[in-house]
């Protein structure tokens, strides 16, 4: 098992008293070179988890294991082992696309000569934009931009936080090939999102969170989710 979330407890700010409330415990363990899907209505929990296993977030309760890695334990091995790819464009609009990779590379520590710049903007296609300012991207570039972020690391996990969202259907076919590419080459997709169809289509697996409780469901035939849901 590649990456497990046990009995992990997200907290929520209750703005009147400036507390933290517990919500339920999400269990979790997704198999190694799978492409995983968490669905679930908005305010369900989805990105919560998905910071509290990228270490943005901490759990109030449970354990994370990623790639072997304890998250208390090991923080740093198992944040290097996932690369996120948000919901947000947080992108720095006076820095071009190698420059974003270059630096996103050296906050992870990869040496220069090690570096994929050049490598991951051909696989993104942003290769004829690599000295373009970000600010003059247009929105379908800028999230291309973010997964080769998240994937300057080399990373054994990569996660999906909706990625398709408002986006048109030439990027999306496009983001879907690469996501293909990268799971045949060994990695595994934890995926995110609102379009049953895109889960059947690209999921091995799929987790339901409704309120914050999974119902771990096994990805059967095309027909099935939407018959449900």
């Amino acid at each position: 098992m590649q990456l497990s979330c046990a009995g992990c407890k997200k907290p929520t700010l209750q703005p009147k008293k400036l507390k933290l409330k517990l919500r339920s415990k999400v269990n979790i363990s997704i198999p190694k070179g799978s492409i995983y899907g968490l669905l679930g209505p908005n305010g369900a929990g989805k990105s919560t988890l998905i910071n509290i296993l990228a270490g943005l977030v901490n759990k109030s309760s449970g354990s994370v294991n990623i790639w072997g890695f304890d998250q208390d334990e090991n923080p740093r091995q198992s944040r290097a082992a996932i690369g996120v790819m948000p919901q947000e464009l947080n992108l720095d609009p006076f820095f071009t696309p190698g420059a974003s990779l270059d630096m996103q590379a050296g906050l992870y520590g990869v040496p220069k000569n090690q570096r994929k710049t050049d490598e991951i903007l051909r696989l993104i296609g942003l290769e004829d934009k690599a000295n373009s300012y970000a600010r003059s991207l247009s929105g379908g570039m800028r999230r291309r931009l973010l997964l080769g972020k998240a994937l300057v690391h080399s990373p054994q996990i990569l996660v999906l936080d909706e990625p398709t969202a408002g986006v048109d259907i030439g990027l999306r076919q496009m983001l879907w090939d690469n996501v293909r590419q990268l799971n045949a080459d060994g990695m595994t997709v934890i995926l995110t999102t609102h379009y049953l169809e895109e889960a059947q289509e690209m999921c091995d697996q799929i987790a339901i969170i409704p309120r914050g409780i999974t119902a771990g469901l096994r990805y059967d035939r095309k027909p099935s989710i939407q018959a449900r849901y």
